[in-house]
């Protein structure tokens, strides 16, 4: 697979506490520079991401980041919010702790309720795989289907581990037809992420992809 061809699957990723505005500029003029799908960036820099790039690249933002334990209530004003402000796309993390208490329906209800703010633009939805067993990855690739989703995501990169093959492979295996894959977190290198493609994956969610084409050039 061509490296563009990998970096055209790539959600450029910055989402550090101290990012200044400077950083999110040269994000956003590297993705369109190498051709990623979107930035995903804080939800605080949206609104200005968005008229900067005027079209040029998709804007991702966060929702419920990085824990995931805000009310539903809450999460939905920041996704409005976001929308308004101009992203394309939406990644929310789940509540965890629902998940871990048997609440499917509550964790189900809620993402429901995002994607349908979300109308037509895309919701991946954050399961955290570091924190879950591989029972509740299941479960939640049940959840997600039948929620309406757009994209399972693996990780946040915020928690104890990021993406791995394997969690990849489960996904593939149990997800609906109509629901694609992210990895995210810890994604180093071009040979890792066309594993990852090759699992299942239609977006890889990084910043080193391009900072690696940066120092080759």
């Amino acid at each position: 697979m061509q490296k563009n061809e990998i970096l055209s699957k790539v959600d450029h990723t910055l989402l550090a506490q101290t990012a200044v505005w400077q950083e999110i500029r040269e994000l956003c003029d590297d993705a369109v520079r190498f051709g990623t799908a979107s930035v995903c960036i804080p939800p605080c820099y949206v609104n200005a991401a968005a008229g900067y790039l005027d079209g040029r690249m998709k804007v991702c933002t966060v929702i419920g980041f990085p824990n995931g334990n805000h009310t539903t209530a809450a999460k939905l004003f920041e996704t409005r919010d976001a929308l308004e402000n101009g992203a394309d796309e939406i990644d929310m993390v789940i509540n965890i702790g629902a998940l871990k208490a048997g609440e499917d329906d509550l964790v189900k209800d809620e993402i429901s309720r995002l994607k349908e703010a979300c109308g037509d633009r895309i919701l991946k939805v954050i399961i955290e795989t570091c924190l879950l067993t591989r029972e509740e990855k299941i479960r939640m690739c049940r959840i997600v289907t039948e929620a309406g989703a757009d994209f399972i995501k693996t990780s946040t990169g915020f928690s104890t581990g990021g993406a791995t093959f394997e969690d990849v492979a489960l996904f593939a295996e149990n997800v609906g037809p109509d629901v694609k894959i992210k990895a995210a977190g810890g994604i180093s290198s071009f040979e890792d992420a066309e594993k990852f493609i090759s699992l299942g994956a239609s977006r890889l969610g990084t910043s080193r992809l391009v900072k690696i084409m940066k120092t080759q050039q």
